[in-house]
């Protein structure tokens, strides 16, 4: 397996040191990073170059000795008929309980992972952003997200000034329309 760019924070590389949220934009609160770890799958991004042409990406994440949390970005390029993965780290970033974190996978630079909503009861799906409207992930606990549950997503996007129209559908069965 090859250690290559993250498939959803490679775009940190160019962001180094980017912390921000997008205008318009806030971090969930009441976040509690205990029910944050485990597995993600990507259901729809915008895409870039970091992630151009992967499949079934997930994200992994676990909890560090240091109270950080240890980062496994999987993803699959059929093209290459190979499996690209990251290792990085992340912490909170932010007043207590807002979903804002610092993420690095290149030594001391770090950029912006803000959730942005937030299945607040069971944790099975979240919207993510990067520090400007041009990085957008939408993930949830299963390779697929309930239809309605994903179009409602798009549409708060959309009213944050995302450019939902190109999303990009790994799975093209979850398009919304």
């Amino acid at each position: 397996m090859k250690r290559l760019l993250s498939p959803l924070w490679g775009l940190l590389f160019f962001l180094a040191g980017c912390t921000g949220t997008p205008k318009g934009v806030q971090p969930v609160g009441l976040f509690e990073l205990e029910r944050y770890l485990g597995t993600w799958y990507e259901v729809t991004r915008l895409d870039h170059r970091f992630e151009r042409g992967l499949i079934q990406v997930t994200a992994e994440y676990s909890l560090q000795p240091d109270g950080g949390v240890r980062i496994v970005n999987r993803g699959y390029n059929p093209e290459k008929e190979e499996w690209k993965e990251a290792v990085g780290k992340a912490y909170l970033d932010g007043p207590p309980g807002a979903g804002k974190l610092k993420v690095s996978f290149f030594g001391p630079f770090y950029g912006s992972y803000n959730i942005i909503a937030l299945d607040r009861e069971n944790y099975q799906w979240a919207m993510i952003c990067g520090p400007t409207h041009k990085y957008l992930w939408i993930l949830s606990r299963t390779p697929q997200l309930e239809p309605k549950q994903l179009k409602a997503l798009v549409n708060k996007a959309k009213s944050l000034g995302f450019d939902t129209d190109a999303l990009l559908y790994p799975d093209p069965s979850q398009r919304p329309w």
